[in-house]
């Protein structure tokens, strides 16, 4: 492990002062209790925090930093610094390209399942459901309804035969009434909801 002061790790990487003092303030840096920055748990926490869509302009700063430190890096010794990219964030610490990747997926889940409503493919639940009820409850009426209109007929007629054609007729006739519901009426009791 490494231990350089804020002024050391600022001029290490070409960095001022004031943003290493900004990235403490973020709690981007890992700090030992004498204050002085950890450079490899700093480095590797800085490397999983880092906002991908700000890759080009980090490309440009350091470009312009390697043009102005151009002797520095001529000297024996000094090579380009690595940056680690971890696999996975240590305990307590944000991964950015994770969360930032999560965020948008559901973000495109959210898009997509608007797009489908849009276009009819989707709808939702709950008006499906009490669609459903209505149509359900519908049927239970009208099937419940006809006990009090078969009672006196069936009531004058002896013949087994008679009467189950009779019932058979009648829950026909239901059925087919039902069955007419069209797609009109569908989407009425889909929007009524």
């Amino acid at each position: 492990m490494t231990y350089l002061t804020k002024s050391e790790f600022a001029a290490r990487h070409g960095w001022s002062k004031s943003y290493v003092s900004k990235l403490a303030k973020q709690d981007r840096l890992v700090l030992s209790d004498d204050g002085k920055v950890d450079v490899e748990a700093t480095e590797l926490l800085l490397a999983e925090s880092a906002d991908p869509s700000k890759a080009a302009v980090a490309a440009r700063h350091e470009e312009s930093r390697v043009e102005r430190d151009v002797r520095s890096q001529l000297q024996p010794g000094h090579g380009p610094v690595a940056v680690l990219q971890p696999d996975a964030a240590p305990t307590g610490a944000h991964n950015f390209q994770k969360a930032k990747a999560h965020r948008e997926y559901y973000l495109a889940q959210l898009a997509e399942a608007e797009f489908n409503k849009v276009q009819g493919n989707l709808v939702e639940r709950q008006a499906v459901e009490d669609a459903a009820y209505s149509a359900g409850r519908m049927l239970r009426d009208q099937f419940f309804g006809l006990a009090p209109q078969l009672a006196a007929e069936l009531v004058a007629m002896t013949d087994p035969w008679d009467i189950e054609k009779h019932l058979v007729d009648a829950f026909r006739r239901v059925f087919t009434e039902v069955g007419k519901m069209n797609s009109a009426d569908l989407s009425q009791a889909i929007t009524q909801s």
